[in-house]
């Protein structure tokens, strides 16, 4: 209906531009076709080809068909766009509201004057022209008249093609020079009613009179005897005959057959076709059903109804059902019920040992002890000695699957059943014991004569001054001590050094001062020369403050004595010893460390001067204490003390005048250190004169400071 409408519209202008013409004679008043509402654009070609006089003569055509339009915006509106190289919009369909101010646009256009893009113009009135904001209406017919005198420079065919997809009803004329090829490219079909041909400007009337009495003639379709056997669709001076859905028309343009999709193929039943006009329903064979999609076929399955009582699967098949087993099962018969085939107990294989069975199917495995050859059925003893699977330290006896260990002569298997000990490693390693090598199972020791004692490498043997152990003196820094005295003390530290056979694998030393803090000065680890350490000692500066003795244990026993800080493992049974240097009462509790400290295997000496307390001395000290104390009255006498303390670590190195009975036990030092308090006794009368001049010097020179 919206294509009849348009048509009838399209005719209307049509007739209008006939009514117009100067060639046909005019009879009464001007009559204005009254038709819908129509948007018109106008199309008109500016190339420099047209010439002014007949730019002017397409300026009055397009005057003389307004003057015959209902002219609103509840009517028809109208639109010029002029072109050339470019496309330039002279006044959209909204710009008009009147035929006067619609006039007085088309005269003020000047021509563009230059190429000829049709298809250019074709496209920018389907995308700008016939738009919503240009003043398109919806529902309301589009009509473009296309007026060109030459052959477009660009392509049209496309563009013209998508313009009418799009609704637009295009009329071209062309004037003179124009290809007709290019106006049956760009025009509506049929093309007898949209393209117009004419040899000049001048002649461009005749676009009108030749179809006068098509376009505002009677409606055939309700006038005349049209035969239409179900529908007659009128158009201007004409008619066609349609047919109504699911028919074709006839060759004879007026009878309707109807379509039968099933005989032509048309359909895509998988087996039944039912036609009807036009369409088609599809339909199944018996024993089959016709699936959702209405097109394809299912065959009715039978054992979905639930009342098969087959043992294992139920197969449906064309009008019933019968059972199924799954594989290596057999159906017994009555048809229903599966039976599982057990091919080992029918002897049904070639096991060599024996057989696993499985319904319908077999495999064959091997008794504890053996392998399943390449074959899948016979079997191999395993021997895993000879593949090495095994964990036998000398001997490997095999059996199968399994093995048992054994040990050369001379040894014996251990309980891990596994490895085994040599019992006389004495006569058959080379020990290097300088003395004796004595066997143990799996293992050996040297022991040395009476006398002697083993040395660091476990194998020579040495006098008393080669023993190794790990030292540790804890020095008095307090403020009491004055720097004077502090100065004694590292000497005395020295005279300790001197003593002993230092090196990272003998004798390790350590140093820590203490006052109101602790302070490792060097751990045992750092130095392994005397000359290193002694050096090391003359460097550490007097901390002064109070006497933490306490402390100072508690960080000798927790960081001092460990591996971190160089003492070596327990295990190695190297002595530790730790030597106290104190010269008053202890500020803190000595009696839980001091206590501590010896039942971790530390041997601890006391070394006390001037108010040095006798019983926190002795606390301090390793049982016998009479063996691990000192004391004298003054720090003068503290080199004494270091030269009799060289004999209790090694006493046959004693330069005094006290005989030793027996150096390496030393059980006569009770009776060396009572001699030597007692001389240092007469010697401390001597120095108290010179003790208390140096009081008085120091005090004098901290008063001066």
């Amino acid at each position: 209906m919206k294509m009849r409408q348009l048509r009838a519209l399209c005719g209307f202008i049509l007739l209008s531009l006939a009514v117009l013409t100067n060639a046909r004679p005019k009879a009464g008043p001007e009559q204005k076709c009254k038709s819908g509402p129509v948007d018109l654009v106008f199309l008109i070609d500016s190339s420099r080809s047209v010439r002014p006089h007949e730019f002017e003569t397409m300026r009055k055509f397009m005057i003389d068909i307004l003057n015959t339009l209902d002219i609103g915006l509840n009517a028809t509106r109208v639109g010029v766009v002029q072109y050339s190289s470019q496309v330039r919009s002279e006044f959209s369909l909204k710009a008009h509201a009147k035929l006067e101010s619609m006039v007085k646009g088309i005269n003020q256009i000047i021509p563009l004057a230059q190429g000829t893009m049709t298809g250019l113009a074709i496209k920018y009135v389907m995308t700008e022209a016939f738009t919503a904001e240009a003043g398109d209406r919806p529902k309301v017919p589009n009509v473009a008249v296309i007026v060109t005198d030459g052959r477009p420079q660009d392509r049209v065919a496309e563009v013209a093609a998508e313009a009418r997809e799009k609704g637009i009803e295009i009329y071209a004329v062309g004037v003179a020079r124009a290809d007709m090829t290019s106006l049956r490219a760009m025009a509506s079909p049929p093309f007898e009613d949209h393209v117009f041909l004419v040899e000049s400007f001048d002649l461009i009337h005749q676009f009108g009179l030749q179809f006068q009495d098509k376009l505002c003639g009677m409606d055939l379709c309700l006038e005349s005897d049209h035969g239409c056997e179900h529908i007659c669709e009128s158009s201007p001076g004409s008619y066609h005959c349609l047919c109504l859905p699911g028919y074709t028309l006839n060759e004879d343009g007026k009878t309707c057959a109807a379509i039968d999709l099933c005989a032509e193929g048309k359909h895509d039943c998988e087996q039944i076709c039912i036609s009807s006009p036009g369409s088609f329903t599809c339909d199944c064979n018996k024993g089959y059903k016709l699936n959702d999609d209405k097109k394809t076929c299912s065959m009715i399955d039978y054992c979905s109804f639930g009342n098969h009582s087959c043992d294992h699967e139920c197969v449906s098949v064309l009008n019933g059902y019968h059972c199924r087993c799954n594989e290596g099962y057999r159906l017994l018969d009555d048809g229903k019920t599966c039976q599982a085939i057990d091919l080992c107990a029918e002897g049904k294989h070639d096991c060599e040992q024996i057989c696993v069975s499985a319904p319908g199917v077999f495999t064959c495995d091997c008794n504890e002890g053996y392998t399943l050859n390449e074959d899948k059925k016979t079997c191999t003893p395993i021997d895993l000695c000879a593949e090495g699977k095994h964990d036998c330290e000398q001997i490997c006896i095999s059996a199968p699957g399994v093995f048992t260990c054994d040990c050369n002569k001379g040894f014996k298997l251990n309980k891990d059943k596994k490895t085994c000990t040599n019992m006389d490693l004495c006569n058959t390693v080379e020990h290097g014991c300088e003395h004796q090598c004595v066997s143990t199972p799996g293992s050996y020791y040297c022991i040395c004569p009476e006398g002697q004692l083993l040395q660091e490498d476990g194998k020579s043997c040495g006098t008393c001054k080669s023993a190794n152990i790990d030292l540790v003196l804890l020095i008095d820094g307090s403020k009491s001590v004055r720097p004077q005295n502090f100065e004694l003390v590292k000497k005395f530290v020295n005279q300790v050094v001197d003593s002993l056979d230092v090196s990272a694998h003998g004798t390790r030393v350590g140093l820590v001062q203490y006052s109101s803090r602790v302070r490792t000065e060097f751990p045992l680890n750092m130095y392994h020369t005397a000359d290193e350490i002694k050096a090391a000692v003359m460097k550490v500066d007097y901390m002064e403050k109070g006497t933490m003795t306490g402390l100072a244990l508690k960080h000798m026993l927790e960081n001092s004595f460990s591996e971190a800080e160089g003492a070596r493992p327990s295990s190695r049974n190297i002595p530790r010893i730790g030597l106290v240097f104190t010269d008053g009462r202890s500020q803190d509790d000595i009696t839980e460390y001091a206590k501590k400290a010896k039942e971790a295997g530390i041997t601890m000496y006391a070394v006390g001067v001037g108010k040095a307390v006798e019983d926190e001395l002795r606390e301090i000290a390793s049982e016998p204490v009479e063996k691990h104390f000192y004391y004298t009255t003054d720090f003068t006498a503290i080199s004494t003390i270091a030269e009799n303390l060289k004999l209790n670590v090694c006493p046959e190195e004693s330069q005094g005048e006290i005989e030793v009975k027996d150096p390496c036990a030393c059980e006569s030092l009770v009776e060396f250190q009572q001699a030597t308090m007692s001389s240092l006794e007469q010697l401390t009368q001597k120095l108290s004169g010179m003790t208390a001049r140096l009081e008085q010097l120091e005090n004098q020179l901290l008063s001066k400071k």
